[in-house]
C-alpha cells in the first residue's frame, strides 16, 4: 500500500488536468489521474514518463456525470492506496452560444458536467477527505466571476461552482478539510476546441447574432494569442495542493486578477457591462 499522499484529479487527458497531474507527481504525490475515456491517456502517460514520474501517475476511468463511475473509482483508490488526501475537480466542458439559439439539452449538459459533476465528486470524496483532513481544489474560471458574451450556460455553471464552494468552505473547515477555487483565464489551445465547430460554422449558426459572434470570436482569438500555457495555469493548483495554508480563491495570472478585481469593485454592474459589450463590436 502506498504511503505517499494521494490526490485524485478529474479531466486529465489534456490541458490543465494533464499538467496538474504531472506537476503533482513531481511534487511527490501519488496521482490518480482520471478521465472519462482512458483510451485518451497516451499524452498524459508520455508526459509523465518524460518528467520521470510515470510510477506516480495512475490512470483510472471516472465520468463525473456517472455516479457509479465515481463510486467505483473511489473504492478502487481506497482499496489500492488506503487513503485519499485531496481531490482536484478539473473536468469540464465549454459551450459557446446564446440562449435563444441553444437547446435546453445543451444548457443542461453544460451544467451537468461543469457544476453537478463537481458536486457529485466532492460529495462522494468528502468522507475520505474528512478522515485525512484533506483538501478540495476546484478549477473554476474567470468565467465564474465575470459573465461573458456567448457563454451564458458555461458562466452560469462556473458561477454556481463558485457559490457552492464558497458556501462549503467554512463548513468543511470545521472538519479539517480545506477548500480552494482556482480561476484560470485563457489557456492556450482551449477556445477553438471548445467551440465544437469551425469558426465559420459558429458564426453562421449564430443567425441574427452573427455579427456579434464574429466580433466576439475575433476578439477572443486575439486574447488567446497571449494565453497561459497549461503548465502556467496548473502551477497554482500545485501550490494549493502543497502549501501550508492556501487561500480560498486563487487567480492564475496578474491579468486574471485584474479582470476579477474589475468585477468585484463594480457594484452596479455598469463597468463590466461596458467592458463586455465592447467585445461585440
Amino acid at each position: 500500500m502506498n504511503t505517499s499522499k494521494t490526490v485524485l484529479i478529474t479531466g486529465t487527458s489534456s490541458g490543465i488536468g494533464l499538467a496538474a497531474s504531472v506537476g503533482a507527481a513531481k511534487a511527490g504525490w501519488q496521482v490518480i489521474a482520471t478521465m472519462r475515456d482512458t483510451a485518451k491517456a497516451a499524452n498524459l502517460t508520455r508526459a509523465a514518463a518524460e518528467a520521470g514520474v510515470a510510477g506516480l501517475v495512475q490512470v483510472k476511468r471516472l465520468d463525473v456525470v456517472d455516479p457509479e463511475s465515481i463510486q467505483t473509482c473511489l473504492r478502487e483508490v481506497l482499496a489500492e492506496h488506503g487513503r485519499l488526501d485531496a481531490v482536484v475537480n478539473n473536468a469540464g466542458a465549454g459551450h459557446v452560444g446564446t440562449i435563444e439559439l441553444s437547446s435546453m439539452n445543451d444548457v443542461r449538459a453544460t451544467m451537468e458536467v461543469n457544476f453537478f459533476g463537481v458536486v457529485a465528486v466532492t460529495k462522494a470524496a468528502m468522507p475520505y477527505l474528512r478522515a485525512g483532513r484533506g483538501r478540495v481544489i476546484t478549477v473554476t474560471s474567470i468565467g465564474g466571476v465575470v459573465g461573458q458574451p456567448f457563454n451564458e450556460a458555461y458562466c452560469a455553471a462556473k458561477f454556481a461552482v463558485e457559490g457552492f464552494m464558497e458556501s462549503l468552505a467554512p463548513v468543511a473547515a470545521t472538519a479539517g478539510v480545506g477548500v480552494t477555487v482556482v480561476e484560470p483565464g485563457p489557456v492556450a489551445t482551449e477556445f477553438v476546441a471548445n467551440l465544437g465547430v469551425s469558426v465559420t460554422e459558429a458564426i453562421a449558426a449564430a443567425g441574427p447574432y452573427g455579427e456579434a459572434m464574429k466580433a466576439y470570436i475575433d476578439r477572443t482569438l486575439t486574447s488567446f494569442e497571449e494565453a497561459q500555457t497549461p503548465d502556467e495555469a496548473a502551477a497554482p493548483i500545485i501550490e494549493a495542493l502543497t502549501g501550508a495554508a492556501p487561500a480560498f480563491r486563487v487567480q492564475t495570472s496578474p491579468a486574471v486578477r485584474e479582470f476579477a478585481a474589475a468585477k468585484l469593485t463594480d457594484l452596479d454592474g455598469s463597468g463590466v457591462q461596458a467592458l463586455t459589450r465592447a467585445w461585440l463590436g
